[in-house]
């Protein structure tokens, strides 16, 4: 198994935050952080990205540690339904988010920047509030991936007989 990223992947995102605010074309770069967790999920690594990769993750982890009031999250917002419906929410507003760029491309970085910074800041906050991670129990990508963790394999399915 091959060492975790976390002690440096936190550079990332203080990488995309920084070039986006100097140019919103940047913002595009956050399609990666919200397609490689589905992308390693999809290979059958499961919430591998969550564990070892997230830069978010890395960031909290590292950065909220000494400041955090590190309270347990609310049991509700662990939940599969909080989750279910945090999901569905922001895909909604993604997807509104994407209908409203016209197709420009700015339009559309600006979003992912805007996405990108609204969870961040969401994901500070509720790491001093709770555990310096309690966004990653409720991080939408991370249960995305969980839900295609527990789709069974194709392969395990039955197949229906075949008509003679």
């Amino acid at each position: 198994m091959k060492a975790s990223h976390m002690s440096w992947s936190w550079m990332i995102i203080v990488s995309f935050f920084v070039l986006g605010a100097l140019d919103i074309r940047f913002g595009i770069m956050g399609i990666l952080c919200m397609t490689a967790p589905l992308a390693h999920a999809l290979k059958g690594s499961g919430k591998i990205h969550c564990v070892k990769y997230c830069p978010r993750g890395s960031f909290l982890g590292k950065f909220l540690n000494r400041i955090s009031l590190k309270r347990p999250l609310p049991t509700w917002m662990a939940k599969k339904q909080f989750k279910h419906l945090l999901l569905f929410m922001m895909l909604s507003i993604f997807t509104l988010a994407m209908i409203h760029s016209g197709g420009s491309f700015s339009n559309i970085a600006a979003a992912f920047y805007r996405f990108m910074g609204v969870s961040f800041i969401v994901g500070i906050l509720m790491g001093i509030v709770f555990k310096p991670r309690s966004w990653c129990v409720i991080c939408p990508m991370g249960h995305a991936t969980q839900l295609i963790k527990d789709i069974p394999p194709l392969a395990t399915l039955k197949k229906p007989e075949q008509v003679q």
